[in-house]
């Protein structure tokens, strides 16, 4: 444990940034009736009994001065598509309120519109914090919307969303299923690109057999040729070789068959039915597809791997997938690659119901 002379103040920035919190802009105005304002994520609620919260503010920002002697400030906590506003209160623009609709509240302090939120507050108390004056308020009057806040964290901006990552609780239609799972693997796969520097998909069964719904790549994606809604063939792409495996054999036959017929079965040239259900059942054992592709003149070699994701019945609901560069990709089944996407579907397959694991399609 480092100590206090010691600490890496980037590091410890770094780390506070992992905090996930709300942003707002506190506005107040100075003695000749002018409006000042800057944005803030160190907001925090005290106390209900009285209304008290409280904010801090750097000994050296240039409107010290003006907070430290105001007896009010209103605490405007933004909504998520006001991401420019709390970019132009963060600025050193000379007028930060130009272009922002903000209208009088008590004494004539600035109320921006559009907020998640706004509180009105009397200042009660200034305590010395370090670098930093904490300001405590005292909330005279607020008024609060159904707007989804902005969120901050890690130096981004975020979205706050209901939480979906606790097992599902009451029985859904099929359909809300998928849409569920595919909620669920999309901000899995965005987690993963982000982590792993792969590019990662999202693949549902569609009317037409597997479809991709979502692709995210990493800051540097090895092409740029991810088109989502795409159709992929059923035993010639890692993740229809899954829905294969895994889906009811009365659901994929006659794509199995039309296939077979058409010589389009991945590693298996001149296949047979029997060599296809073979494979199919080889990949429901493993857990997981793979393809290592083969490079054209006008596309680069692809290669994949693909799991399955199962709801609470037992059924695919909608397949992980993980492509990268032909050889230079881990397709490696039990690789860290293979591995990990393995324990992202199972945890996704648990919170959608699913206890059991069976190396049989269902029925």
């Amino acid at each position: 444990m480092a100590s206090s002379n010691t600490i890496d103040a980037l590091q410890l920035r770094r780390a506070l940034g992992t905090f996930v919190t709300g942003v707002t802009v506190i506005t107040t105005l100075d003695a000749q009736g002018r409006r000042y304002g800057l944005t803030a994520n160190s907001f925090s609620s005290v106390s209900l009994d009285p209304p008290l919260i409280l904010w801090s503010l750097s000994n050296t920002a240039p409107s010290f001065p003006v907070f430290q002697a105001a007896e009010r400030f209103v605490v405007n906590i933004l909504a998520e598509d006001q991401v420019a506003v709390s970019g132009q209160f963060a600025s050193r623009a000379d007028d930060k309120f130009a272009g922002i609709d903000a209208r009088p509240g008590i004494g004539g302090l600035p109320l921006i519109q559009g907020c998640t939120a706004c509180l009105q507050c009397r200042k009660v108390a200034t305590h010395p914090g370090g670098d930093h004056a904490v300001f405590i308020g005292q909330v005279e009057e607020f008024h609060h919307t159904a707007r989804t806040p902005l969120v901050f964290g890690g130096g981004d901006y975020l979205t706050a969303e209901p939480h979906e990552f606790g097992r599902a609780r009451t029985a859904m239609s099929q359909e809300l299923v998928q849409l569920r799972a595919i909620r669920l693997g999309t901000r899995a796969v965005v987690n993963l690109a982000r982590q792993r520097g792969h590019t990662y998909g999202v693949v549902a069964w569609g009317n037409r057999g597997p479809t991709v719904v979502r692709w995210e790549a990493p800051a540097t994606p090895f092409t740029l040729h991810l088109p989502i809604g795409e159709v992929l063939p059923l035993l010639n792409s890692a993740s229809g070789l899954a829905f294969a495996a895994h889906l009811p054999e009365a659901t994929t036959h006659a794509l199995v068959v039309d296939a077979v017929a058409a010589d389009a079965v991945a590693g298996l040239p001149g296949a047979t039915l029997e060599q296809v259900r073979d494979k199919l059942a080889t990949i429901r054992q493993d857990g997981a597809a793979r393809i290592a592709g083969k490079p054209r003149p006008d596309v680069p070699a692809v290669s994949g791997m693909s799991v399955p994701v199962f709801d609470g019945r037992g059924i695919m609901v909608c397949a992980l997938t993980a492509i990268g560069a032909g050889a230079a990709f881990d397709g490696e089944l039990h690789g860290p690659l293979g591995e990990e996407l393995k324990a992202v579907a199972r945890q996704l397959s648990s919170q959608l119901g699913y206890e059991a694991v069976s190396a049989a399609p269902v029925a």
